[in-house]
């Protein structure tokens, strides 16, 4: 029963996820065709356009690119966070056992990618570029998961889910460290200050939905002015949720035995409309309903389709609209140097760092996953798509032959990746079903 809840969640999410990853690939396909069709000026001046305001000492107007980039993707990055924050506290990182197995994958499809990329680039100017292939995109990922059903073991999404998440901790680091600008200490010095009094808030057990955005805008605002990510202010912000509820269950149970009993004690009016005692119940309900749930766990919930459905593929349809046509010469050394990265980086790393931990006994595999399983989901995490090309699009701002040689090799990457991926996990899950049978 235990289990049951604990897994009907997670399958909610993978469900979610995969769907995602349907929509990332339809809106991806129609920003290419877009892109290179008789309308594709008209495609790329439309993310060139300047939307902001402007005030006597304050002017913050960005082009619509960048308002999907560092506006939109600052609500993915809080997503990210609370997630980040649920597993370490009650997860699947919430243990030195739990976190091994996806940790030295992330650690393999992090490292030997990156190493890939570093030692094939032999042009300076590119180099910038060296974190794009470290991240897996867990919405594709999953959805190519999907397609197989239950042919691949529950496990096995609990490992690729976990890893990915590890893997997005990764590249946060690297883009607070490595792809933000000259640092305004005063200002950065405000925002933590302000980040303090929102841990210290949530610390004594207040939380806020009203205060929360006040204080995000104002955060954001002053990381992108201060010279760091403002999507990193979206992690950071998601740390201040609290996780635990106002009231436990068997409270809550309690006040609903008494809540359904002043509903059949209230007056009851006979009309389509509630008595007074009865509307006053219902708020009653809902104000204790609201200290039942978890904040950290209804944000989640709540933004989670969002994220999913609509901020992640708007941001596909404004960067995956590369026009391979254009007057823009794209660098075909870097667009394979991406590629081979991803797709024999990750496959590699993973696979080699995660069966040698086993060798030496430093991890625990499930015993349903089999090597071949491994190598599969080791292919499938070469898919970096959303964060590959946020990544790029930070390295070669300044360059757009670069930003599209960078988006095509990460497309083409993450679609031989995501082939041989599925692939391997099929032609494995089918001869264990012949077996079985």
């Amino acid at each position: 029963m235990i289990r049951e809840k604990i897994i009907t969640p997670f399958k909610k999410f993978i469900q979610i996820e995969a769907l995602s990853g349907i929509l990332l690939l339809a809106a991806t396909i129609v920003a290419l065709i877009w892109a290179n069709s008789p309308y594709g000026d008209l495609y790329q001046s439309i993310w060139q356009y300047k939307i902001g305001i402007s005030i006597q000492d304050f002017e913050l107007n960005k082009p619509l690119i960048l308002w999907i980039n560092d506006g939109l993707m600052a609500v993915f990055f809080f997503l990210i966070g609370l997630e980040i924050k649920r597993e370490f506290l009650i997860g699947e990182l919430n243990s030195v056992k739990k976190v091994a197995f996806p940790l030295f994958g992330a650690i393999g499809g992090m490292t030997v990618p990156v190493l890939i990329f570093v030692l094939l680039n032999q042009n300076p100017a590119t180099l910038e570029g060296w974190a794009i292939p470290m991240a897996t995109d867990i919405a594709f990922a999953l959805a190519v998961l999907k397609l197989l059903g239950n042919r691949v073991p529950l496990s096995l999404k609990v490992f690729l889910t976990a890893f990915a998440i590890v893997d997005d901790i990764g590249a946060v680091m690297v883009i607070a460290v490595f792809y933000s600008g000259s640092l305004k200490l005063g200002l950065l010095g405000i925002a933590l200050g302000l980040l303090a009094v929102l841990y210290f808030i949530s610390f004594r057990g207040y939380y806020s939905k009203f205060l929360l955005f006040i204080f995000g805008v104002v955060i954001w605002t002053l990381f992108l002015k201060a010279g760091i990510h403002p999507t990193i202010a979206g992690i950071l912000l998601a740390f201040s949720i609290p996780v635990r509820q106002k009231i436990y269950t068997t409270d809550f149970i309690d006040i609903l035995v008494d809540i359904t009993s002043n509903i059949k004690k209230a007056e009851v009016i006979d009309k389509p409309i509630l008595s007074n005692e009865q509307i006053q119940t219902i708020d009653d309900l809902e104000d204790w309903t609201g200290k039942f749930q978890s904040p950290l766990q209804h944000l989640e919930h709540s933004l989670h389709g969002w994220v999913a459905y609509l901020i992640i593929p708007v941001f596909a349809f404004a960067n995956a609209g590369v026009a391979l046509n254009s007057d823009v010469p794209l660098d075909t050394t870097l667009m394979t140097i991406i590629a081979a990265s991803l797709v024999l980086g990750n496959s590699i790393g993973v696979t080699t760092i995660v069966l040698f931990a086993q060798k030496i006994k430093l991890i625990t595999i499930p015993s349903d996953i089999t090597t071949k399983h491994i190598i599969g989901v080791s292919f499938l995490a070469g898919i970096g798509f959303t964060m590959s090309i946020f990544v790029a699009s930070l390295a070669f701002n300044n360059s757009p032959s670069y930003i599209d040689s960078a988006k095509t090799g990460i497309l083409l990457g993450s679609l031989v990746s995501a082939v041989i991926g599925f692939t391997i996990l099929r032609i494995g899950s089918v001869k264990k079903y012949k077996r079985m049978k």
